[in-house]
């Protein structure tokens, strides 16, 4: 039997090709547009971000029922020894709860990890584990290597508009229409706590996307970055204008440069663009 399977959500956004690599197995979210359903790879970012800009109303999310965990660690412990499964901040979703309850009846063959964060800050986490487990790390190193990678992955992005937190229900209407009308750029960081913070705001997505790059620097003061991903919703000119920055600011390649799915596009909408940043 191989040693140890690595499980996550569809909430990483990883390429398909790093998951490959990888070998990441996903149990998806789901996304529902009036009485149209789609998990996982069904509905591309493209796709998504056409229809929500087109749409009235705001796509529904679902996430994955204790069944569907429950279902794949099965079928995974037949193959391997262990099963390390990397979620979704449950300051920020149930998710994680739910692979709890398919958990218990595994005991302890099912190893869970909360990421504390979302997209590609939980991607650093997973790719670490990865090439852990290719190291031939035990579980109990790769788990406490994971707890430490948590501290030191920072997770920063700017939201093009608050509309769609506004129609999720995630800010006030008023606060949401106010900034909207006035060009308001927030910054974002994701918490130890797991939950959002604004860390900043700005008046034009140019100077909000300069802010993440200096938050990154403030950040990183007595730290040495060793991993950079990039994931931008809908808007890849602006995403690459943060990529090469940072690259230049911390003389590093990025490791993924991707779009941020549905399931959390639908709560940051286009134009969203942010990175995560691990240190050593």
């Amino acid at each position: 039997m191989k040693e140890i399977a690595l499980v996550t959500d569809g909430t990483s956004d990883l390429t398909d090709e790093i998951k490959k690599d990888c070998d990441i197995h996903v149990v998806p979210l789901r996304v529902r547009f009036g009485d149209q359903e789609y998990s996982g790879g069904e509905l591309t970012s493209e796709e998504f971000y056409r229809r929500l800009v087109k749409g009235d109303e705001l796509p529904q999310t679902s996430q994955p029922s204790p069944e569907e965990f429950g279902r794949l660690y099965a079928k995974l412990l037949k193959e391997y020894h262990d099963v390390i499964s990397v979620h979704l901040s449950s300051a920020l979703s149930g998710t994680f709860n739910a692979a709890y309850l398919a958990k218990v009846k595994f005991k302890e063959k099912i190893h869970l990890v909360d990421s504390k964060t979302l997209s590609l800050g939980m991607g650093l986490m997973l790719m670490e584990a990865a090439r852990n487990i290719k190291e031939g790390q035990d579980v109990t190193w790769i788990l406490n290597n994971l707890a430490k990678a948590r501290k030191n992955i920072e997770t920063l992005f700017t939201l093009n508009t608050l509309e769609y937190l506004q129609k999720g229900g995630r800010i006030g209407r008023v606060q949401g229409y106010m900034g909207t009308l006035l060009n308001i750029k927030p910054i974002i960081r994701v918490g130890d706590d797991g939950v959002y913070h604004t860390y900043g705001k700005a008046l034009s997505q140019k100077r909000a996307l300069d802010s993440v790059v200096q938050a990154f620097r403030d950040l990183s003061k007595g730290r040495k970055p060793i991993g950079l991903v990039i994931a931008h919703g809908a808007a890849q000119q602006a995403g690459s204008y943060l990529r090469e920055t940072l690259e230049n600011a911390f003389q590093l390649q990025t490791t993924a440069f991707t779009q941020v799915g549905p399931v959390i596009g639908v709560h940051t909408g286009p134009g969203t663009v942010g990175a995560a940043v691990q240190f050593e």
